[in-house]
């Protein structure tokens, strides 16, 4: 019989179950994502019915298994990012970037590293740091996830670091300005563009200090940005849609 054991785990989404129970899909750190089964957690006194909603994490306690359904017994520690949960800007940015965990990871894929890169994205949003740019760093970074390799670091062709490059669609990657000039599957992005990506790929959460980039070039990051989900990743997210409809609000 399995024992109930104790997990570190984000709340990816829950929903309704028959009328008193709910089934909850939680990115676990040392199990990958799995779905739970909650028992009776409609009940008003039950302690799991509040741990459980959309943007909460913590420490919880359940059943683990790997082919069936996994069942939530208990929370020990929760905490929720509050700031994401009452803003409806930041709770869309915070929602695409969960769509994208679920998307790119099998269940039950062990990726300690993700998940840490996860709960740091979302702290850094719920803290009030640019939600655009750190959606983006994290886009740029999980696209490894989705099995896609492309050079932003040097020129796919001479190897040259400083530049001013362009993406060229053919080598996957960035060529400097010598070699890009017969090349017709070139990306249209400046090369400040190229410039912000190649530092989003690469650059560590911890090293942000302040963000401070226009609306304009944030604007151009989109652009870019989706042009390479469109050719190499290929996913159509509904969190993703009604991200793309917010710029269109007063």
């Amino acid at each position: 019989m399995l024992q109930s054991v104790e997990f570190k785990g984000i709340i990816l989404f829950s929903k309704d179950y028959k009328e008193k129970d709910r089934l909850v899909k939680i990115f676990t750190e040392h199990a990958g994502k799995m779905m739970f089964f909650a028992r009776n957690v409609q009940r008003k006194n039950n302690p799991l019915k509040q741990a459980i909603i959309n943007f909460h994490y913590g420490t919880y306690m359940g059943k683990l298994q790997k082919d069936s359904l996994s069942f939530l017994n208990g929370v020990k520690t929760v905490d929720a990012f509050l700031q994401i949960q009452t803003d409806i800007f930041l709770n869309a940015f915070a929602t695409y970037i969960l769509s994208l965990v679920d998307a790119a990871l099998e269940d039950n894929e062990y990726d300690p590293s993700l998940y840490g890169f996860t709960k740091q994205s979302l702290q850094l949003i719920d803290q009030g740091y640019d939600a655009q740019v750190i959606t983006n760093i994290f886009e740029l970074q999980i696209l490894s996830r989705f099995g896609v390799q492309l050079n932003l670091y040097s020129c796919a062709i001479c190897g040259r670091v400083q530049e001013k490059f362009a993406f060229s669609s053919y080598m996957s990657g960035i060529v400097c300005t010598k070699h890009r000039l017969q090349d017709k599957t070139l990306y249209k992005a400046s090369p400040q563009i190229i410039h912000f990506a190649r530092m989003f790929s690469n650059i560590h959460l911890n090293q942000i200090r302040s963000i401070n980039i226009s609306d304009e070039t944030k604007q151009e990051l989109r652009v870019f940005i989706d042009a390479l989900y469109d050719e190499y990743v290929g996913i159509k997210l509904k969190s993703k849609k009604f991200l793309d409809q917010m710029k269109d609000w007063t």
